[in-house]
């Protein structure tokens, strides 16, 4: 498949999600962006246009961050951080927005990461 194709495959995907799901105070997103080495998470007000709380693999606040990298394991680690900061701002259930990738390895392994820390999706 050429790469210019998975490119709109991707694109049309994240367009599919974002269309069904909004965040507001009382839920606000989640949004969740894997890069070739990172990983962020963000939890949006989407009626304010505010991002609320957030995490990341390049947050100075994560400890140990140079070890951690675009893989599952830290995705689970960073899954749990993301919890701990939400629910610190009084974020108890939020609305999972996946962007274009796919729910499994390591979205899932975030996703699963956050719930065990206390978030409702």
């Amino acid at each position: 498949m050429r790469t210019e194709q998975k490119h709109q495959l991707a694109v049309r995907r994240h367009w599919r999600v974002r269309k069904k799901i909004s965040g507001t105070s009382a839920r606000p997103r989640m949004s969740v962006r894997f890069t070739n080495k990172n990983i962020h998470v963000q939890f949006i007000d989407d009626t304010a246009g505010a991002t609320l709380a957030a995490a990341s693999t390049t947050s100075k606040a994560t400890p140990d961050r140079e070890k951690l990298a675009a893989n599952a394991a830290s995705a689970k680690t960073l899954g749990a951080l993301a919890a701990k900061a939400a629910l610190d701002k009084g974020i108890n259930q939020v609305v999972f927005d996946r962007g274009s990738a796919r729910y499994h390895g390591k979205l899932k392994a975030l996703a699963d990461a956050a719930r065990e820390a206390g978030l409702k999706f």
